[in-house]
């Protein structure tokens, strides 16, 4: 594994668990609601920008919490500013990762298949 990758990942690992704790406790956005979970974060090599995944249980509305999350991106990015030393605090983008919800779906088919 090269140096810079192994960099990444450790930056990746920084910034998901920042990120979890500005938004499960410091983001005061109406429109962000449920249980927000930040699965993954992939940040571009240069860290401009940085992918997170995120994955949303028991929201009013998806699409309204993710349009909530982008309009608090600033805010957020100032959190992290705080928080993480980088030289440069990546743009953030935001992504809905839907796999829990697709693995809670297959393991209820499976459910069903062993009743019958």
């Amino acid at each position: 594994m090269a140096k810079n990758e192994t960099r990444l990942n450790r930056v990746n690992e920084e910034l998901k668990k920042e990120l979890s704790q500005v938004l499960n406790y410091e983001l005061k956005n109406p429109n962000v609601t449920g249980m927000l979970s930040v699965t993954k974060v992939k940040i571009t090599p240069d860290f401009k920008y940085a992918k997170v995944y995120v994955s949303i249980l028991n929201s009013k509305n998806v699409k309204k919490t993710l349009e909530g999350l982008k309009e608090s991106s600033g805010f957020i990015r100032s959190r992290l500013a705080h928080t993480v030393n980088l030289r440069i605090t990546p743009e953030l983008v935001f992504e809905l990762d839907d796999s829990i919800e697709h693995g809670a779906k297959i393991d209820a088919i499976l459910k069903t298949l062993r009743k019958e």
